[in-house]
């Protein structure tokens, strides 16, 4: 769900912002007042989960000490400054100093509703952005969002760190559900760029004339964006879809990419989602394109390959649906555990998340098989096993790996709980946690 953004309202008059306060309030958004850049201060730190709107002429400390203070504080918090009328050069100065933008009284309401969608928008993506660096930037707890002990995640995680630091282009390719949009924020999230503009344009979304639009402009005084291009400026541009540009666009894309130079002002990170037999994105762009935004490349791996994996996955994911919907979890027996590995999810995490949603909805009705899910789940899946045979062994340690850690994690970490559900001794239940890489200290 995504984070309630807050709106700050600054102002030495207490009508006015009273006056701000209600009509914001009326759009939806949840805001407090101050009457001076004082008090504002003691409140607003550095990952202020909102914006700030604030009068530029207070007693005290003025608006543009406060926005400097601020801006010291947290560079990418957004500030719409209210300046008197004709106060255009104090205005653009605050722009200068890093304002989001300005208003001039006497203001038009809907106007700046229109600012503190745009500004509130900007601030969600830059704390989502921080929350997935700082899960990204946890070495023990690399990225919780990309599951998973497979060599295959470890690779990937790895290459996003790597990547993420690196100034050139990208392109990530994968099946479609395997979490190729998420690898995206995740390298705006640890590498310089972070906390900058992060811009998502699905090309595949619109007909050539809005897409042209919507890219480059020209925009309209009534647009409430720039042009991606401008909007993404210093940060990064992600193009899903990337196959889905004409050959019209291509060229205007490369001449942007052209001009930026090296190191580029805006990372592009292409996505390709082409599915097509024997077509790959190479075949759909232009040379000259193709080579310039796979400078750099990721592929994800497709949930099939990622073993035991699709086991925590799973269990991870009917956790939450079982919270969210007031139930239990429903046990997985070997066979099911078996079952899903088995599969061959053509629909990868996406299809998994469905599978684990409607398992949870199937045990709180008490009926219902995870086999007869994965059956369901697309017509022309045969009964659910592989080209990729595993021996029997290694089912019976993932479902091993899965049962230990489910037991562990229901009864956080009491190794007397586990060892006397499961009927297991002390020592062969420490050489099977060690076995499988499991702490006992992830579970208190």
């Amino acid at each position: 769900m995504a984070q309630a953004m807050k709106i700050a309202i600054v102002d030495d008059e207490q009508d006015m912002r009273q006056s701000i306060s209600q009509w914001l309030a009326l759009s939806g958004y949840d805001t407090e007042t101050f009457g001076s850049a004082e008090d504002a201060l003691k409140k607003l730190g550095p990952d202020y989960p909102g914006i700030v709107i604030s009068d530029i002429k207070m007693p005290g400390m003025d608006g543009m000490q406060f926005l400097k203070k601020l801006m010291g504080n947290d560079s990418a918090l957004p500030v719409i400054m209210i300046t008197g009328h004709g106060d255009v050069p104090m205005a653009v100065e605050a722009m200068r100093v890093g304002a989001f933008d300005f208003l001039e009284k006497p203001f038009n309401p809907d106007r700046m509703s229109e600012l503190a969608k745009k500004a509130t928008n900007a601030r969600r993506l830059v704390m989502d952005n921080r929350a997935l660096r700082r899960e990204l930037s946890d070495g023990g707890q690399l990225m919780k969002k990309l599951i998973g002990q497979s060599p295959v995640m470890e690779r990937l995680r790895e290459d996003i760190l790597d990547l993420g630091q690196a100034d050139g282009h990208v392109l990530i390719d994968g099946e479609t559900g395997t979490g190729k949009t998420l690898v995206a924020h995740a390298l705006h999230a640890v590498g310089s760029r972070a906390g900058k503009k992060f811009v998502l344009v699905s090309c595949g979304a619109y007909e050539e004339e809005a897409l042209s639009k919507r890219l480059f402009g020209p925009m309209q005084p009534e647009d409430a964006q720039l042009p991606a291009i401008e909007e993404a400026r210093g940060g990064t541009l992600v193009l899903e879809d990337i196959e889905a540009l004409s050959e019209t666009l291509q060229a205007r894309l490369l001449s942007v990419i052209n001009e930026q130079g090296t190191p580029a002002e805006t990372r592009i990170v292409a996505i390709s989602n082409l599915q097509e037999a024997g077509r790959t994105c190479e075949d759909a762009l232009r040379s000259d394109l193709f080579y310039r935004l796979a400078a750099l490349r990721i592929t994800v791996p497709p949930l099939r390959q990622r073993g035991e994996d699709i086991l925590t996955l799973f269990t991870r994911l009917s956790d939450q649906f079982a919270e969210e919907y007031g139930c239990e979890a429903p046990q997985v027996s070997a066979q099911e555990a078996a079952q899903l590995l088995q599969a061959p999810w053509p629909g990868n995490v996406r299809q998994l998340i469905n599978v684990a949603e409607r398992a949870v909805l199937q045990s709180r009705r008490g009926s219902g098989t995870i086999a007869s899910l994965l059956m369901s789940d697309h017509e022309e899946m045969q009964p659910v096993m592989t080209t990729e045979g595993k021996p029997l062994k290694e089912y019976v340690e993932a479902f091993e790996r899965m049962l230990i850690d489910n037991t562990m994690r229901r009864h956080k970490g009491s190794i007397a709980s586990v060892m006397e559900e499961l009927c297991l001794p002390r020592r062969t239940l420490n050489e099977k946690m060690a076995k499988y890489g499991l702490q006992r200290a992830d579970y208190l």
